[in-house]
């Protein structure tokens, strides 16, 4: 049911960035510069967040919002070099392997602006769940790279991969900007035997994080597990 519905969803994502994918053909655009592009979008995205520690006050999460838009954009390029690459039939195991690459570097340079983002504004706890996401963010690549090197299958084990990570992260992100215009930055909700409160706007973005934290690692282990099981079949 989860990849018939996924199916659909990308399915749909084509049909709308397939006239943009046509004119890239025309153009002469290769699929490893959309890649490359991505990863310079993932910057921007880094240093918005930055610049929102360097130029903005803790009550204001309008930068997460920016760069939670950047990051959607940046996703947006991971989908398009893929179908540029079948569409145009550019496919070849070098443009895998730089797309993989540099894939993990705009996901860790992401999370380094997340996390630089919510230490530099004090919400400690919330960072560590950023970096344990990022943490297993890694680790779901790398089991499916490493299982995958051995001839085993992992890309349907397991829920939290990057575009869901991308998604998760870009739409609360989001949220936190948009909600933060009309409830303010400074909203919150206290209960007596909590010291910390219960809700505040930037709670939008910093739970679906835990989220991903959990689920990422979960995801690891699970296909870990998947490959230790496949390789003890007789």
């Amino acid at each position: 049911m989860e990849n018939n519905w996924k199916n659909k969803g990308q399915q749909w994502v084509y049909s709308l960035i397939n006239p943009f994918i046509n004119l890239l053909i025309k153009l002469g655009i290769t699929p490893n510069f959309i890649t490359f592009l991505g990863l310079i979008i993932n910057v921007l995205a880094s240093i918005i967040f930055i610049i929102g520690v360097e130029k903005g006050s803790r009550g204001d999460h309008r930068y997460i919002g920016w760069a939670a838009a950047t990051i959607l954009l940046g996703g947006l390029m991971d989908m398009i070099d893929g179908r540029l690459a079948r569409v145009g039939k550019q496919e070849s195991r070098h443009g895998a392997i730089f797309d993989s690459v540099l894939d993990r570097y705009s996901e860790m340079i992401m999370f380094l602006g997340i996390c630089y983002y919510l230490i530099g504004h004090s919400y400690f706890l919330s960072s560590l769940f950023a970096f344990i996401g990022m943490i297993g963010s890694i680790m779901v690549s790398y089991t499916r790279a490493r299982a995958e090197g051995m001839g085993l299958k992992m890309s349907d084990i397991g829920f939290m991969q990057r575009p869901e990570r991308i998604l998760l992260i870009g739409i609360s992100g989001l949220a936190c900007g948009i909600a933060s215009h009309f409830i303010g930055s400074d909203y919150k909700i206290m209960v007596d035997w909590l010291p910390f409160p219960l809700f505040e706007t930037i709670t939008i973005f910093t739970f679906p994080l835990f989220i991903l934290a959990v689920l990422a690692n979960i995801t690891a282990i699970n296909r870990l597990l998947a490959a230790r099981d496949l390789l003890n079949q007789p």
